[in-house]
Order: structure tokens, then sequence, then C-alpha cells
């Protein structure tokens, strides 16, 4: 029965544009470019001689065949990985992923779940799982971004692999939630629990994400309530000043000005976070732990005192190579 009304759920999820809004050509000197499917094919406007522009294909783990476009900034200190909404393709996208790059200096990985734009494969909870891991792998080996230069972006149902990803890396620079959801039930109804074949339980999620999170939502969205933003910037570990756009609706918040202007903020404050403040906050963090659990015993007598001392030794080793893969990031701050 539950995975009936799994299946159920995934279907009212998921709507890839059909057909497709483009098609990939190889070039003559064999890379990949993007055509319009809409008559007369032609390249998407700019993207064809757009030198910043790498079109990739990533296989899953489930054996699909992912498009993925990457768009570089040379002034650029982090990279944005950005999971679209529903009804939308990366050919609908090119033009915001450019002026995301451009405007907020950012290098922006941008692609589409399986059975999605010139994707392979169908759609479902697991394989969009798979797609951003998959993507996410392509940033490390292919262009060498580091986990904690990484902002994970996710529109609507992309909150729910954004999660995902977020939730297992721990030194994760920021998380972007636009329009997200709490649950893929939860859209569909109201209910206070979760059900366990329920699909993209960011409600869960949430909680394990390390990082600071901006929520962005509309007031008048009624495809997913505010309610669901709101809810999801109460349960984030560090909450960033949400941006709560009056009026907006769930497919047109990046029309307001207040979108990118709040999106730049956080964007530069992320920059911002050096190496040696990331630490203090870990150890502050560990100190608070460990004397919570070691008071007691450090009021009985020296030797626990002692034992105490030499723990948070070890603890401050630990938080060093918890931010050692940080050091490059403030290399290259300092350089710029």
């Amino acid at each position: 029965m539950g995975c009936m009304v799994s299946q159920l759920a995934s279907k009212f999820a998921f709507f890839p544009p059909s057909p497709p809004t483009y098609h990939l050509k190889k070039r003559d000197d064999g890379k990949l470019t993007v055509v319009s499917t809409a008559p007369p094919a032609v390249s998407i406007p700019n993207a064809a001689d757009d030198n910043s522009l790498d079109v990739l294909v990533v296989e899953t783990k489930h054996g699909n065949k992912i498009v993925a476009f990457y768009l570089k900034n040379p002034y650029a200190r982090l990279t944005l990985l950005y999971s679209h909404g529903n009804a939308a393709d990366l050919g609908q996208l090119y033009d915001l992923f450019v002026q995301l790059k451009v405007n907020l200096r950012v290098n922006l990985m941008g692609y589409d779940y399986s059975g999605y734009g010139a994707s392979t494969g169908k759609p479902s909870e697991s394989s969009t799982y798979a797609d951003i891991e998959a993507i996410y792998e392509c940033l490390e080996t292919e262009y060498g971004v580091s986990q904690e230069d990484v902002i994970l972006y996710g529109q609507s149902v992309g909150s729910g692999p954004t999660l995902h990803l977020a939730a297992k890396l721990p030194r994760l620079r920021g998380v972007v939630l636009h329009s997200g959801i709490l649950s893929g039930l939860r859209v569909l109804c109201h209910v206070n629990f979760t059900f366990c074949f329920d699909i993209y339980k960011n409600i869960n999620k949430i909680k394990k994400v390390k990082c600071p999170v901006l929520v962005i939502h509309g007031t008048d969205d009624d495809v997913v309530n505010w309610l669901h933003g709101n809810r999801l910037w109460k349960m984030a570990r560090e909450s960033y000043d949400p941006l709560w756009i009056k009026g907006g609706g769930h497919c047109n918040l990046e029309l307001y000005p207040d979108y990118i202007r709040h999106l730049y903020k956080y964007i530069q404050e992320m920059e911002n976070l050096t190496t040696e403040k990331r630490l203090k906050k870990i150890r502050k963090n560990v100190n608070l732990q460990s004397w919570s659990n070691t008071s007691s015993c450090c009021t009985c007598c020296g030797e626990s005192v002692a034992a105490y001392r030499n723990y948070q030794i070890v603890l401050d080793h630990v938080a060093a190579q918890n931010v050692q893969g940080l050091a490059a990031a403030t290399l290259r701050t300092v350089q710029d």
C-alpha cells in the first residue's frame, strides 16, 4: 500500500516539459552545444557563443545520463549548485543562470533531472538523489571544487535533492531553499506527521544541515504554501535572515528586486566566512558540549579536571581537522 501511494505521490511531483525545450548537438570541435526544439531549430540565444559555458553529460549510479550546464565566472570564489523546480528544463533556465552568474559573482552548475530535458531515464525521488550526487562528484573531480566552496540551491521540488545532499556534507558553505517543501504529501494535504511512504522528507533532513540556510518564499504562493518555507527556516540549525517576498507566487520570485539583492548579500557573507571564523565557531560548539558532559566530574576531583583538559586538546585537534579543507579557500581569499 505504501509503495503504491509513494508512486502516486511521485506522479504528482514530476512534470518535465513535453516536449523538451532543447536537444544536444556536437560541434565540429567535438564539444556539445544546446539547440532549441522550437522551429526553426537554432542554438539557444547566446549559449552557442558562450565560452564560459560547458555542456556536460554525466552518468549517475542508476545508469541515467543527465545533462548539466557549468557556467564559469573568472571572479568567483564560490560555486552555486542549482536544482531547479518542476515543469522546467535547462533550455528555459539558461538566461537565469547567466544573470545569477554575473550578478552574484559565482560559478554555477545547473542540471536536468533524469527524464527532464535531454537527460535519460524516468524522474523519481531516488533518481534525483542519484542525479545531484553525480553532479556534485563532477564538480569535485572535473573542476576541483571543494565542499567548502559550494552553496546548494534548491527551488521547489529541487529542495528535495538539495537537502538530501546537504545532510551528507558537513562542511558546505551554504544552502538556499527557494519555495521549498516540507515533504511531498504535505504539499498535497495538511498533515502533522510523516508517513513512511512520503517523498522528500525535508522536514527531517533540514535538522542535519550544518551550514547557514537562506529560505526564500513568496507570501502568496498557491502551489507550496508560505508555511512550508517558514517552518523550514525555523527548523534549520543555523538560519540566515529569510526573504519573504510580499505578494510573490511560486514561479515569479526572480522578478522582484529584493530577490537578487538579498541573495547577493547572502553570497557576500558566505564568501567572508573564513577558516578562522568557522574554526572558532566549531571549537565553541565542541567546548559547550564537552563541558556539559564533563562538568559534574570536574567538580569532584583534580584527576577529572586534568582528563578534561587533555580531552579538550584532542577536541581542538579534531576541530582543526574538520576545517582543514578550508585552507585552500582562505589562501585564495588572501591572494585576491
